[in-house]
């Protein structure tokens, strides 16, 4: 394997010139660049990261650690981090830890050394207090956390404010008797979002009873299980707000195959706006998250402190929720404007028809705006 010594001795230069081409220094003339350049694609040369990072400390590197990899809102989330992080030239390492403290430290400690800063989604208060300890050793940006932590960033999404709009709505359209399907117990969205839903029922006053919450883990078969409770309760719900779209996605699956008909006799809202929601049958009405945004502001928070190799200096920013109301949750919706020429075309659920959309932000005091 060729060396730098090797480029310098072929190019007729110095070595720390070749190390200036490589690490993109200014103080190289373009054409000298493109000769060395040259010579080591010639000579198969690649610089050793891991040597140059002894020297200027800094590895160009972002971990990334999330609580599970599967589905849209983890992929969304990462592809937003990768795209700002490509745009600033770092490259992010990412791995799963699948909500256990354990593994969280496991896998942070495997990182060392090899980053310059981390963002993590932080499942329970457990593992912040876990990772917190590592923040004086790297930057880190925690991903709804429940706390604050002085040493550490934090970025989060308004669970409960999009919760509250979200039953606040279903409530304006007659509900009065709204289940939940919830997360997994100590996830802390799942219990911000859970709260949302306790507390607009009571500020519309209707009842937020234990007996008409039904446990999920995020999962469409988590889901498709809570079908059958709520088909059996007596009285059964008007409507269900589920905790994420792939849960609704299950539950609106099994009252199906119950022929429970959706919105007629239970109206359905998730949480996320997963793609796939729009193109169902009926279309979901889901609380918006951008998940995508979330992994770039979070990119964003951290870079300067990754730089200055210092600590984050714990500052928040939440990126609000909004409700988009579709066919699921039984409000009306608006008619579509009548083509020139003639009556618009009734086709099946691909119309723009089933598409469209109406919003509602969610305000800073979790009511709809």
């Amino acid at each position: 394997m060729a060396t730098i010594r090797d480029v310098a001795r072929e190019a007729g230069v110095s070595i720390a010139t070749v190390s200036r081409v490589f690490n993109q220094a200014t103080l190289v003339s373009e054409a000298t660049a493109t000769h060395v350049r040259g010579i080591a694609a010639r000579l198969d040369y690649w610089p050793n990261s891991a040597a140059r990072s002894l020297i200027t400390h800094r590895t160009h590197a972002i971990g990334v650690l999330l609580p599970d990899l599967y589905g849209e809102f983890f992929s969304e989330v990462i592809r937003g981090i990768d795209l700002a992080a490509r745009a600033e030239k770092y490259q992010v390492l990412v791995s799963s830890f699948h909500d256990s403290t354990e593994t969280i430290v496991s896998a942070i400690r495997a990182l060392r050394g090899r980053i310059d800063g981390l963002i993590v989604m932080v499942p329970d208060a457990e593992a912040h207090t876990a990772i917190a300890e590592f923040a004086t050793r790297f930057p880190v940006v925690l991903l709804n956390p429940g706390a604050t932590a002085p040493e550490c960033g934090a970025l989060s999404v308004a669970n409960y404010d999009g919760a509250y709009a979200a039953v606040a709505h279903l409530a304006s359209l007659g509900h009065r008797r709204i289940g939940l399907v919830r997360g997994p117990v100590g996830n802390l969205d799942a219990d911000e979002r859970a709260r949302g839903w306790r507390d607009a029922l009571r500020a519309a006053g209707l009842e937020a009873s234990s007996a008409l919450e039904v446990a999920g883990d995020f999962s469409e078969s988590a889901g498709f299980q809570a079908a059958a409770s709520f088909v059996h309760m007596q009285p059964r719900p008007s409507a269900v707000f589920c905790a994420n779209d792939y849960m609704a996605i299950g539950l609106l699956s099994a009252l199906r195959d119950a022929e429970v008909r959706v919105p007629q006799d239970m109206a359905i809202v998730g949480f996320d706006d997963i793609a796939i929601g729009r193109y169902l049958t009926p279309a979901l009405t889901t609380v918006r998250v951008d998940a995508c945004l979330l992994g770039e502001r979070a990119l964003h928070q951290l870079l300067p402190f990754a730089r200055s190799r210092r600590p984050a200096d714990g500052q928040r920013e939440q990126l609000p929720a909004s409700l988009v109301v579709r066919q699921s949750c039984g409000a009306p919706q608006p008619a579509l404007a009548e083509p020139q020429g003639g009556r618009a075309r009734r086709r099946g659920h691909g119309t723009a028809a089933h598409h469209r959309e109406d919003r509602l932000s969610a305000n800073g005091n979790g009511a709809p705006a």
